[in-house]
């Protein structure tokens, strides 16, 4: 039954803005100091993670949405419609905005538009990103964007461990360094830079899309009281795993995906029933097993867990039971009824 768990392989970046983080703190064997993403679950042309176990060894992800749809519960669209990764900003990264489905469509060459949520892992203190901004208008926001008015147009915000953020397309956003984060997000590699602090890459000028931002950019912005909400279960900086209980906590639900933090001290057990579960193992160490409903799990059932695995399970069904001490990330493009039904 562990068949159903797909044990991904991550693809790393390297970016200006990047830093270690992702190799000292979570152990993965990659050179450099500039690591600025892993793409830990993605099925797209811009980063197709490989399954590592099992009997689709080898198989990317790509190859299975397609080859074998049933492992997703039989659910339409051109490719897998969620990409999970971590960032490791140890700069400011470029302020940005990205368009909805219906302009991407039109002006990307039928692409999908991009939709995305930021979960703050750990963070310098005096942390913050970009969230929205402070024009009224349109016109108001060109004027500021002409007249690179940047530090009356951006809005800041403090951030610290624990911290969920919305980022819904026309969004004007960034992170800044400093912080390291997962993020969940619509399959899509579209962005519109709007301003990159003039820094330099290979000697030259980062492109900027000045006019797509401005097309695309809602105003006025969300009210910054509800765009940052703040888990009040981080004790200094962190989740003490030795001294929760297990726990299921629903970050948010959108039309793309829904988002929830599993702490587990013990066990947890829950019914597969979406039509595939992302999940990321961001903090501890534990094991798995996916077993027949009714059924108890035996030893050699479980699968080993520790930081830094991302894996997916697949079409529902049957049980899963966690152990151990562990954080997860858990995704998926429905809510996950067994896991809503906890979260009371």
């Amino acid at each position: 039954m562990n068949d159903h768990l797909l044990m991904m392989t991550p693809l790393f970046d390297h970016k200006i803005w990047g830093g270690r983080r992702l190799r000292d703190e979570f152990g993965y064997e990659v050179e450099g100091d500039d690591i600025g993403e892993c793409l830990g679950i993605s099925g797209d042309s811009f980063g197709d993670t490989l399954v590592m176990t099992g009997v689709y060894k080898g198989k990317s992800l790509s190859e299975l949405w397609n080859e074998h749809r049933e492992l997703f519960g039989g659910i339409e669209g051109d490719k897998f419609p969620l990409l999970i990764k971590l960032i490791d900003a140890r700069e400011d990264l470029s302020i940005q905005v990205h368009p909805d489905d219906s302009y991407a469509a039109e002006h990307e060459n039928g692409s999908l538009g991009k939709t995305e949520c930021w979960y703050i892992l750990s963070c310098d203190k005096g942390a913050s990103i970009v969230a929205g901004h402070n024009a009224s208008t349109k016109e108001e926001l060109r004027a500021m964007i002409d007249e690179r008015r940047w530090n009356d147009l951006i809005r800041e915000l403090p951030v610290a461990p624990g911290d969920f953020i919305q980022i819904d397309p026309g969004t004007i956003h960034a992170i800044k360094g400093g912080i390291l984060l997962i993020e969940t997000q619509q399959s899509s590699d579209i962005t519109y830079r709007l301003y990159d602090y003039d820094r330099l890459s290979d000697g030259k000028l980062r492109p900027l899309h000045i006019d797509q931002s401005k097309d695309v950019i809602v105003v006025p912005s969300p009210d910054p009281e509800k765009t940052v909400v703040h888990d009040r279960d981080y004790k200094d900086g962190m989740v003490d795993l030795a001294a929760v209980s297990t726990n299921v906590l629903g970050l948010h639900k959108c039309d793309y995906y829904a988002v929830y933090r599993l702490d587990i001290n013990g066990e947890l057990c829950f019914t597969q029933d979406a039509p595939f579960v992302n999940m990321t193992v961001t903090e501890g160490e534990g094991e798995i097993a996916c077993i027949p409903e009714g059924a108890e799990a035996a030893d050699d059932d479980f699968m080993p867990l520790k930081k830094g695995d991302f894996f997916i399970l697949t079409s529902g069904g049957y049980k899963c039971v966690i152990k151990g001490r562990m954080q997860i990330m858990a995704s998926s493009v429905t809510v996950i009824e067994s896991l809503e039904n906890m979260d009371k």
